[in-house]
């Protein structure tokens, strides 16, 4: 923070508020200030002309600076610090600070007691425009907090002042809030530069309506005296110079009164038919003529009421409209820069329920389209943000539903997604790894059949015929060896049935037990691994066929 040597409310200190987004004229800005409307203060800046402080102005600021200088000790021993009023700005923000401390860590705001502050229990049940206030002087002056002090002081006879009432609160600072602030003014900035001036109307002050004359009406059998006739004159004119061409809020103001009037008027015709009545004579044509009267200013007042009301009513719409048609204009060029529908809802016809005059009208509308416009300009960043942070936008096909989502919240959706994916990419790899493995697998088994295949058929021994076999007869004697000799060999058992299916014979036979060649077990073994094998590939290929 930059620190000026201004005296407040110094010329000097006047000009240099023109530089800056001052503090004290942000809740101006936002629309919540009491004592200036936004449409006023808009004014003031797309113009230049500023409206003249009156006196009871002047005295509030006087009474303000006073009991400011007064409370400045009480706030100083609650700080523990001395505060030191100081004129800042930190970049195009600007604040006058009635109260800082040496290294500008503690913030002190004074107001004189009223009401509101006088119902509030803690911090959060001020007003706006005084949270807005000490908001944006801790964004310009980075002090962590704010003591917020009200006070009313009492004259005494003997010229001191005494303390009355006093209240404070602690006030922390509120991100959101100030987030807030920094757009209300960016969007007032813009309204500034495009800026329309619109002529605003004087206080309504409805038009003088003079009085009937006094109806008499006296009967003594007949009518003796009366000045119905001139009455009626009256009367007929008066209803006859009506205006029901309402454009104004003095139109309106004046035909509102002109229903109140005709409505009297008929009262009064009552009554005097009703005294007349009294005196027991019945002139037909008095009675003629008042009923005459009567309905004339009847029919007129209930049209001039209906003209009234609708009137009224279209001038609402009109303002309604316009500032429902300015919302949608906005809303669709944010649609062109973020390509999503950004749903915010003016809620213009509820700002002006039980609002009479046209300006109050356009002033509260005003405001609201401002915080319309500030509202949907923070989602389109807030989408704008987020879509930055997103490398691969296959990550959202639904990003028009999630994208408006805080940052913290889409940051996190995002990285839940990133894992997801992740997870099914390695799922897909390892599939993918599986499947050439067992590809592989199948390929190596096949090249190791057909292998086996090729080298047996190669190597095969062919059986030797079996007249050679059985004409060979070696002697009990010679190198044989007995079946179960061959079964030890092979580590398993088979059967002289088996080894003959196979082409292998005995050579000899003594009793019940067979003697084979031992020269021939080589050839044994071959032939029934021979036999395995054409047994194994069988299986392979029905295994094959049938899936």
């Amino acid at each position: 923070m930059i620190e000026h040597q201004l005296i407040q409310g110094s010329q000097e200190w006047i000009a240099h508020r023109t530089k800056y987004r001052n503090a004290s004229d942000t809740p101006a800005v936002t629309g919540s200030s009491i004592y200036k409307s936004r449409s006023d203060f808009l004014k003031e800046c797309a113009t230049g002309i500023a409206a003249e402080v009156n006196a009871t102005a002047h005295r509030r600021f006087d009474e303000g600076h006073r009991f400011e200088a007064l409370a400045r000790p009480l706030m100083e021993k609650i700080v523990g610090e001395e505060l030191f009023p100081v004129v800042g700005t930190d970049g195009v923000w600007g604040a006058s600070f009635d109260g800082l401390t040496m290294i500008g860590d503690i913030n002190a705001e004074h107001k004189t007691m009223n009401d509101s502050i006088r119902s509030c229990q803690s911090a959060a049940d001020l007003h706006p425009m005084y949270l807005e206030q000490m908001e944006h002087q801790m964004m310009v002056s980075g002090a962590a907090r704010t003591l917020f002090m009200a006070t009313k002081w009492r004259l005494e006879d003997s010229g001191e002042w005494a303390l009355e009432e006093e209240k404070h609160f602690w006030v922390e600072p509120d991100p959101e809030l100030r987030k807030r602030i920094v757009a209300a003014w960016e969007q007032f900035e813009i309204d500034v530069a495009n800026y329309q001036h619109t002529e605003r109307k004087p206080a309504v002050i409805s038009e003088v309506i003079d009085d009937l004359p006094a109806l008499t009406v006296q009967l003594v059998g007949q009518v003796t005296a009366s000045n119905l006739d001139t009455f009626k004159t009256v009367v007929t004119a008066r209803i006859q110079a009506i205006n029901t061409d309402l454009k104004t809020d003095s139109d309106f103001a004046t035909a509102d009164k002109m229903v109140k009037f005709l409505d009297d008027g008929e009262k009064r015709l009552d009554l005097v038919k009703s005294q007349a009545l009294a005196q027991t004579y019945s002139i037909d044509e008095l009675f003629r003529t008042i009923d005459s009267l009567k309905a004339e200013m009847r029919s007129k007042r209930l049209t001039l009421d209906k003209l009234v009301k609708a009137e009224k009513e279209n001038r609402r719409a009109e303002i309604v409209t316009a500032a429902n048609r300015a919302l949608s204009d906005h809303l669709a060029a944010l649609l062109q820069r973020v390509g999503v529908p950004i749903p915010v809802v003016g809620g213009f016809a509820d700002v002006i329920k039980g609002l009479k005059s046209l300006d109050s009208m356009r002033d509260k509308v005003s405001s609201a389209l401002a915080n319309a416009k500030i509202e949907a300009n923070a989602i389109a960043d807030r989408i704008d943000a987020n879509r930055l942070t997103v490398e691969d936008m296959t990550l959202f096909p639904d990003f028009s539903a999630v994208c408006q989502k805080a940052p913290e919240d889409f940051a996190a959706l995002m990285t839940m997604r990133l894992a997801a994916r992740k997870a099914a990419e390695e799922k897909r790899l390892e599939q993918e790894r599986e499947r050439i493995r067992r590809e592989e697998q199948e390929k190596a088994g096949a090249e190791e059949r057909a292998k086996l295949t090729a080298e047996n058929q190669t190597q095969c021994f062919p059986p030797p015929p079996v007249a050679a076999i059985r004409e060979t007869k070696a002697p009990p004697t010679a190198e044989t060896m007995k079946l179960g000799e061959i079964c030890y060999r092979l580590g398993y058992t088979v059967s002289a049935d088996f080894l003959s299916s196979l082409g292998v014979h005995p050579v000899a036979t003594e009793k019940n037990a067979k003697h084979y060649s031992d020269a021939e077990f080589p050839g044994i073994c071959q032939k029934i691994a021979d036999h395995t094998l054409r047994v194994a590939l069988r299986k392979l290929h029905d295994i094959t066929k049938a899936a």
